[in-house]
């Protein structure tokens, strides 16, 4: 049986060959997230490609408190609880290289993304963004405009060296490392404020990146490794914010979707996919824009579920309870006491932000579910509605797909099953986007 890694460039050779084949990449460190796109591909019996970014993991925890093995040990642990083969998890690292440091020196910021590498590495990440497109503290240059492409090649190939020496030192015994490049990303969870339009990456600018970069791969004795660079990333015209989505317009993409086809092995990777609709993810993948970024819209649908099981949870106790979890009045303290992740994002007067805490789609209350007192608002929620029937009919109100698949016996009508089954409507429109959810599955 081929391994993850193998499966998911056999993906993309298909895309290349005009095959409607692709992968998204579940960019989350939700437990329940991670659950419900296990379950997704454990149906479909196709691999789960699993990133983290270098804000959440990195040598010093990041903010999620994990290194790289810390969330490969964490990531093995979920696979494990829905019984999802851990030989079938492709690990993937995120913009890795001195975004976390960047207010540093370069000598110092390149200094700790060298570390970054390697712990990503000998954790047994096997895909690797090498992101080195970021100003440094004492860079020269116009921050208003791009860091010059030289130094973001030279800078890439310096952390693509380290990967492969870590890889020879510490993991020869599994497949190589396989590397995306490219540096034109839309800012991380979505658009601070309202945009007119997102213009996609130029054809001339995709072309002037690989060349680049393939010039100081060649220059670090680095050939072997291009074999493996298989991604570029690029801003096809897809974007969100707090209230608007950016669909995919492919004419306007036309230009650039053709260009990869000049390069060998090469594919686009598209960061922020989130919210799109079905048919503009199809129209993604078949433009080679087949890697897709997901998260948001994952964590978002978190939410949903949880807060329609606490709309049910008042209709059954009545909303005077005294047991009641009040899972969303905690939440809102909880943002309120602790702001940092979210008042550099949303504007606007209080009664905006009141909305946008709860309902943007940039969900920044992902970052808050991790939280003592919101684990215990949970637990209760779960609890009343486990010792509390909930009726088909208040399930046909709150959550009308999963009351089908409670009548059709595809699931239980339990909080969590509840909750996953309500994700797995995302995962879905990407798993069908990507030509996973087929017939014919590619794993016998």
């Amino acid at each position: 049986m081929k391994n993850s890694r193998d499966i998911f460039l056999d993906l993309i050779a298909e895309n290349r060959r005009g095959m409607k084949k692709g992968m998204y990449s579940v960019c989350s460190a939700n437990a329940d997230v991670l659950k419900a796109c296990f379950k997704q591909a454990k149906a479909d019996r196709t691999i789960l490609l699993v990133e983290s970014t270098s804000n959440q993991v990195d040598q010093y925890g990041g903010y999620t408190g994990m290194r790289p093995v810390d969330f490969v040990n964490y990531v093995y642990d979920i696979a494990r609880e829905v019984d999802f083969p851990k030989e079938m998890i492709l690990l993937g690292g995120d913009h890795l290289g001195p975004n976390t440091w960047q207010n540093h020196p370069a000598e110092e910021a390149m200094s700790k993304a060298k570390i970054l590498i390697e712990e990503y590495i000998k954790a047994g990440y096997q895909k690797i963004h090498l992101d080195t497109s970021m100003f440094c503290a004492d860079d020269n240059g116009d921050r208003a405009k791009p860091l010059a492409d030289e130094v973001v090649a030279e800078r890439a190939a310096v952390l693509c060296k380290i990967a492969e020496k870590t890889w020879a030192k510490y993991r020869h015994n599994s497949s190589k490392p396989i590397y995306v490049i490219g540096t034109e990303v839309p800012i991380p969870g979505g658009a601070k404020e309202a945009e007119e339009e997102v213009v996609p990456t130029t054809p001339g600018d995709t072309v002037k990146t690989i060349r680049i970069t393939k010039e100081y791969f060649m220059k670090a004795g680095l050939e072997d490794a291009w074999k493996r660079v298989f991604g570029v990333v690029v801003q096809p015209g897809v974007e969100f914010g707090d209230d608007q989505v950016f669909h995919y317009q492919r004419e306007k993409a036309k230009e650039l979707s053709e260009k990869i086809m000049e390069f060998d092995q090469l594919v686009f990777e598209a960061h922020s996919t989130d919210y799109q609709t079905e048919a503009h993810l199809n129209e993604l993948v078949e433009d080679h824009f087949c890697i897709l970024k997901v998260g948001p819209w994952l964590t978002f649908a978190y939410r949903e579920a949880l807060f329609a099981l606490e709309a049910m949870e008042i209709e059954i106790l009545g909303k005077d309870h005294k047991n009641l979890s009040k899972l969303r009045e905690i939440l809102e303290r909880s943002m309120i006491e602790k702001p940092k992740y979210w008042e550099k994002y949303y504007f606007g007067d209080e009664k905006l932000k009141f909305f946008k805490r709860k309902f943007s789609f940039s969900d920044r209350l992902r970052y808050y579910w991790p939280m003592a007192e919101l684990n215990l608002a949970r637990n209760r929620l779960f609890e009343n509605l486990q010792n509390n029937k909930i009726p088909h009919s208040l399930l046909s109100q709150y959550m009308p797909v999963q009351f089908y698949q409670v009548c059709e016996g595809t699931i239980n009508a339990e909080p969590k099953d509840l909750v996953h089954s309500y994700i797995q409507i995302v995962t879905g429109i990407y798993s069908r986007a990507c030509g996973l959810s087929l017939p014919q599955n590619i794993i016998k």
